[in-house]
């Protein structure tokens, strides 16, 4: 039985810019992936936020997800995702709520808790709001109440949003996040492309300790991995270096835009690099459509997800392209 058959699959585009290319050039290929994944049958098309960083503009996630919507017909499109503590309720419920008003049934809002950014950045962003542990879940309560029909009596309203269908996603990469979904009785969706630690601990939490919500009835899990696909293996491995460039940057916060690929890696990094890296980017799954084929299925079936969300970093737009097809092939 191919496991992959049954699952859905999407995309997490962290909208890269492309060594010698511009902003706005990167977010020309992130419209020009959406439209392409969506003719493959992809469920749905995320963009995360982040910010200060050289290497990604995906900063003003929501103006992205608009130019995005308007850019394509009937993939489903939200954030993967919004970093809550970086914003108001309010402000979050009245954006996704004008979203969802203009691409009525096509709007995701996935959540996460991190700053996306650097601690400095962090603190520009919140103004230096101090975080307290009970300040996520509060804030996700907050924003589900302005989404809710009954809060039309009350003296703070969200306009557009209120009453509106806009399903919230709950990010993480910790068994806190997994616990948290379970508790409120949200889909769940697990970083495992950059943070695979605690993978099996948090899927176990979360299926186990599930509460059904008024929207959610059983657990809905989902994880996110790193893909490079390619007609051979060898062009796969070569078009990762990308990839590991990108992940070097990361561990030495000396950030650049992705880099074109590179022959080998021998000489760029070196072996305590090359192990760290390697850990990070632990489900990261390279070659051609058999090799990508016989390691997505493993994955499936070993974490049992509902929905499967692809990342990948390919310099080159239309390799890219041409990795998303092989990946759409492997789940026919």
């Amino acid at each position: 039985m191919n496991a992959l058959q049954h699952i859905k699959f999407s995309v997490l585009d962290l909208v890269p810019v492309l060594e010698g290319k511009s902003h706005k050039q990167a977010m020309h290929n992130a419209l020009d992936l959406a439209r392409h994944v969506e003719a493959l049958g992809y469920h749905r098309f995320w963009i995360s936020e982040h910010h200060n960083m050289d290497s990604l503009v995906s900063s003003a996630t929501v103006v992205l997800l608009g130019y995005i919507a308007e850019g394509t017909s009937k993939i489903r499109v939200g954030s993967g995702g919004i970093m809550l503590p970086n914003h108001a309720p309010l402000v979050v419920a009245e954006q996704f709520g004008t979203l969802a008003t203009l691409y009525p049934d096509r709007i995701d809002l996935g959540l996460g808790r991190a700053p996306g950014t650097d601690q400095l950045t962090a603190m520009a962003l919140r103004r230096d709001r101090q975080e307290h542990v009970q300040d996520f879940p509060n804030n996700i309560t907050e924003l589900q109440c302005y989404f809710s029909k009954s809060n039309a009596g009350a003296a703070v309203r969200a306009i557009p949003g209120e009453g509106l269908d806009v399903p919230i996603y709950l990010l993480g990469s910790s068994t806190f996040s997994a616990q948290l979904a379970a508790e409120k009785g949200l889909p769940y969706a697990f970083a495992s492309h950059f943070a695979p630690t605690h993978l099996f601990n948090a899927m176990h939490i979360y299926n186990n300790q599930f509460q059904p919500s008024s929207n959610t009835s059983s657990p809905y899990a989902m994880a996110c991995v790193n893909v490079i696909a390619a007609d051979t293996d060898e062009a796969a491995q070569v078009l990762a270096t990308s990839l590991y460039q990108l992940a070097i940057g990361i561990i030495t916060d000396s950030r650049r835009p992705l880099q074109p690929p590179i022959s080998s890696m021998d000489g760029v990094w070196t072996q305590p690099q090359k192990e760290l890296i390697n850990n990070m980017l632990h489900y990261t799954f390279i070659g051609s459509e058999a090799t990508i084929r016989e390691q997505l299925h493993t994955f499936v079936s070993q974490t049992r997800v509902q929905e499967l969300i692809v990342v990948s970093h390919i310099y080159d737009p239309e390799a890219r392209k041409r990795s998303y097809e092989i990946v759409s092939a492997c789940f026919q």
